[in-house]
């Protein structure tokens, strides 16, 4: 699918908070249309990952989208350059509309966008019942898939989503996962933080397993299913 043309590449990164190094070293890339778990236990250093490709951390190494590299750039020229991305915390603008949030979504270009308002509510029919409604007053489930559709405005070429399926209910996190799958087959690469090991293993195309900052798996999630002394290590508490 992705391999051959990546879309994201991420060679040698290394990331901090102040004197303290989280990533060690992390290679890995993401093709078109692919979707690639990143699983491991807490504080392996998953959600530095994606903050530090979105530029929210110090770090070095090298970030490519479409071959331009994005390391020193701000945050919000990588955003332009294609990079969307929701956070674990969700951030939506608690005192704005639903439909408010989506406005602020969207990213003035010249090409036609790939998704518009009527494709979110179509997709999260729970949004267009709420459009009016301010995004504080939601419940988590909805926050997230607001969350998720305020990014998706944006028209992001990469979506990095962390922790998208945290506290919901087992039918809300069906609907994220056919979400992106969604995503995938419009041709947006996904890069899931995630973990869920029976979700990931059931909608990613390949899996990342990170231990003490470093990736200690890439492969099939067929393969990682089957090594039940990799997941031991490395995954299970």
């Amino acid at each position: 699918m992705g391999a051959c043309h990546p879309v994201l590449q991420v060679r040698g990164l290394q990331a901090w908070y102040g004197k303290s190094q989280v990533l060690h070293g992390v290679d890995f890339q993401l093709g078109a249309g692919e979707i690639v778990a990143v699983l491991g236990r807490n504080g392996a250093g998953r959600s530095t990952l994606a903050r530090a490709i979105m530029g929210h951390v110090q770090c070095m190494g090298s970030v490519r989208l479409h071959g331009v590299e994005l390391l020193g750039q701000p945050v919000h020229m990588r955003a332009r350059a294609g990079l969307g991305y929701v956070p674990e915390s969700r951030e939506v603008f608690p005192g704005l509309s639903v439909q408010h949030n989506l406005d602020l979504g969207e990213k003035p270009g010249k090409r036609q966008p790939r998704w518009t308002f009527a494709d979110m509510y179509r997709l999260f029919p729970q949004l267009a019942l709420r459009r009016d409604t301010p995004a504080g007053v939601l419940s988590g489930g909805e926050q997230q898939m607001l969350a998720l559709a305020r990014t998706l405005m944006g028209d992001p070429d990469v979506l990095i989503v962390d922790e998208p399926t945290e506290g919901l209910a087992p039918q809300l996190v069906a609907q994220v996962a056919d979400f992106l799958a969604l995503l995938r087959a419009r041709g947006v690469s996904v890069l899931l933080i995630e973990q869920k090991l029976t979700m990931a293993l059931r909608i990613a195309d390949r899996c990342l397993l990170m231990g003490h900052g470093c990736v200690v798996f890439d492969g099939a999630p067929a393969a990682l299913a089957a090594d039940a002394a990799l997941r031991r290590e490395w995954l299970e508490v």
